[in-house]
């Protein structure tokens, strides 16, 4: 019994994988939706700046911050079925968005959408975890793109079907949080008979962890140092998602539209990164895909507002994928780092780091504000410099150590 659980634990689901990767796109979209409704929203509803950024803040934070906050009471009780009643409360928050006739039914329907993904992720993560077998890096990559491509089809949600069909549009996305509630319902079933499989082993963890309670401080140094790298690369990504296409406007008399497709390649490069960095970490360790993700991206970074616009078109395209290539490995890093603690973990490296980011970006905006446009995106190319802290984790082989 016990080895035929060793076995299935040591392989790699590639079925449950791609189909929590695709909910994870299903997701994604689904909150990519909020942020592209906005110029709908602005118009329709005569909504100002302050309530724009009011439902974006209710969205980041009820979405971002409570993710660890689920991922610590899963990590104590695994509960399978969250993960499509979360995706249901997505689907009202939906329709709820699309239908609202004022802007407080919005801010609710936004904080459905916000709370369903909270649910979403830190279970999502521990699927892909559970799906891994011994390719941790590529299960998370998997796991990962979804999101980050969901997240990057945001312009062309706006251009396709938002601009034509107006805040009616987004009732379209009901349909794909069913399809995503029906997937889950599966993954759900599937994550409970792996769960009844690994009973005893889970019940023999967590004696052992009953009696070391508490992180070292080598464990929370380096979780400090992990933290602070994904808010840097946060906070860029969060700069030049939300400020780039107005300098690209001003800087090279580009229409919105030509604005979004320099936006839409960096996501785009940035989902292709995410897949490959998961692989490149199984094979070259997780340390190494972390320093190089950061600071070889410093040269393009830095460039990238004082070039011509088809450089720095190329320049985006780069920056996206190989800043990006660090996504899920530093994910991984901290679940290894904090064995045990798959929810939690996914919770503070995502949500914390995304929420983080959404507050970074308004310091960013105030900046821009104060000083100019120009000066805020030239300031952020440093930010990646931040990467040389990569070099003060210990190393993969020391973290497995602390672990055995």
């Amino acid at each position: 019994m016990s080895a035929n659980s060793s076995k299935a634990s040591d392989t790699t689901m590639y079925n449950i994988l791609f189909i929590i990767g695709l909910c994870h796109l299903l997701n994604d979209a689904i909150q990519a939706v909020v942020p592209a409704m906005f110029p709908i929203l602005e118009k329709s509803m005569g909504l100002s700046f302050t309530q724009l950024g009011i439902i974006a803040f209710s969205l980041n934070m009820v979405s971002s911050v409570l993710q660890p906050v689920v991922g610590v009471v899963t990590d104590k009780k695994p509960m399978p079925f969250a993960l499509p009643i979360g995706l249901t409360l997505t689907l009202c928050g939906v329709l709820g968005l699309a239908f609202a006739p004022s802007f407080g039914l919005i801010v609710l329907s936004v904080i459905f959408i916000g709370f369903g993904s909270a649910v979403f992720h830190p279970e999502g993560s521990r699927v892909a975890y559970m799906a891994a077998g011994r390719r941790r890096g590529l299960a998370q990559s998997i796991y990962q793109v979804g999101g980050n491509t969901g997240q990057a089809l945001a312009p062309l949600i706006t251009a396709l079907i938002l601009v034509p069909l107006g805040q009616k549009g987004a009732s379209w996305f009901s349909l794909v949080a069913a399809l995503a509630v029906l997937l889950l319902i599966y993954i759900a079933n599937w994550y409970n008979q792996r769960l009844a499989a690994n009973l005893p082993l889970l019940k023999k963890k967590n004696l052992t962890s009953d009696k070391n309670t508490g992180l070292s401080k080598r464990v929370k140094q380096s979780l400090f140092l992990i933290l602070l790298l994904i808010f840097a690369r946060s906070w860029y990504i969060s700069g030049m998602t939300n400020f780039y296409a107005f300098f690209a406007i001003e800087e090279y008399s580009l229409t919105i539209k030509e604005s979004q497709l320099f936006l839409f390649a960096f996501l785009i490069a940035g989902a292709l990164g995410t897949f490959f960095g998961g692989p490149l970490a199984d094979r070259f360790g997780k340390k190494k895909v972390i320093s190089f993700s950061m600071l070889s991206t410093v040269p393009f970074a830095i460039l990238i507002p004082f070039v011509p616009s088809v450089l720095a078109f190329l320049f985006l395209t780069i920056t996206g994928f190989i800043l990006m290539t660090s996504f899920s490995v530093t994910v991984v890093y901290a679940q290894e780092l904090v064995p045990g603690k798959i929810g939690t973990m996914s919770g503070l490296t995502v949500g914390l780091a995304f929420g983080m980011g959404a507050i970074g970006s308004v310091g960013l905006g105030y900046i821009a504000d104060l000083f100019s446009l120009s000066s805020m995106v030239s300031s952020i190319g440093f930010l990646p410099l931040l990467g040389l802290i990569a070099f003060l984790l210990p190393s993969d082989q020391t973290v497995q150590e602390w672990n055995q």
